[in-house]
C-alpha cells in the first residue's frame, strides 16, 4: 500500500534528523518560527495525540476526542531544553504502532468515526491521512530550516 510507504520514508527521515548537532537543531525556517529542535518535539507529540484518536476511533466509534493547543504543549512541556533522545524513541515506537495499525485499520476501519471537539465528525481514514500530512508540513519546514 503506497500509504504504508510514505509513513515508512517520513519515519526515516524524521528520526535522522534527532541527530542533527546543535548548531542545526538551533536553526528555523523563518524568523520567529520553530526551531528545528522545537519542531521534532512537536512532531513526537503530535505523533502520540494522532496515534490516541486513531485507536479511539477504532476502538469505540462516536466518541468525543480533544484538540490540542502546539504553542502550551512547547512552552509547558519545555520543548526548548526537552530531552531529544527520549522524543526520537517516542517517536519512533508511536509511528510504528501507527504504521501496524494502519496495515490492519486503514481500510477496515477507515470509515469509523469520532467527533473532534473543535472540527466535528471525522473518520479513522482521515485521522490516519493527517499522520502523514501533517509528518510532511512540517518536514518541508525542517528542510527548509536546514537549506536541503
Amino acid at each position: 500500500m503506497e500509504f504504508l510507504t510514505v509513513l515508512e520514508a517520513q519515519a526515516e527521515e524524521v528520526v535522522a534528523y534527532f541527530l542533527l548537532p546543535e548548531v542545526d537543531l538551533a536553526k528555523t525556517y523563518a524568523p520567529g518560527k520553530w526551531t528545528v529542535r522545537q519542531l521534532l518535539h512537536h512532531m513526537a507529540d503530535a505523533e502520540t495525540v494522532l496515534y490516541e484518536r486513531i485507536r479511539r476511533g477504532i476502538a469505540r466509534p462516536g466518541q468525543v476526542v480533544w484538540g490540542f493547543d502546539p504553542d502550551s504543549w512547547a512552552d509547558q512541556l519545555g520543548y526548548v531544553n526537552r530531552d531529544l533522545g527520549i522524543q526520537q524513541a517516542i517517536y519512533h515506537s508511536v509511528r510504528r504502532g501507527v504504521i501496524d495499525l494502519a496495515t490492519s485499520h486503514y481500510e477496515l476501519a477507515g470509515t469509523r468515526q469520532y467527533v473532534h471537539n473543535e472540527t466535528g465528525l471525522r473518520t479513522v481514514k482521515e485521522e490516519f491521512d493527517k499522520v502523514a500530512w501533517h509528518s510532511e508540513h512540517h518536514l518541508k519546514q525542517i528542510r527548509a530550516a536546514l537549506k536541503i
